[in-house]
């Protein structure tokens, strides 16, 4: 997949979820998510897709941890 379809479809599926919409369209085909938490993981997986052939790094997460010493 060309790097315009894979944006094309990760903005198609950002619409589809902040509407509340479990069903998309991808192409000539449908999509029907069971949850938000699956589309998410669907978008997660788009974002590092277009990232790896972009050559753009992904995003960076950070864990903070903090003990109370006694």
């Amino acid at each position: 997949m060309t790097i315009d379809e894979l944006q094309t479809m990760r903005d198609t599926l950002r619409a589809a979820r902040y509407n509340g919409a479990l069903t998309v369209r991808a192409g000539d085909k449908w999509v029907t998510y069971k949850s938000d938490k699956e589309m998410a993981t669907a978008l997660d997986a788009l974002e590092r897709e277009i990232a790896a052939k972009t050559g753009k790094r992904g995003k960076k997460r950070v864990l903070t941890y903090a003990e109370k010493g006694l």
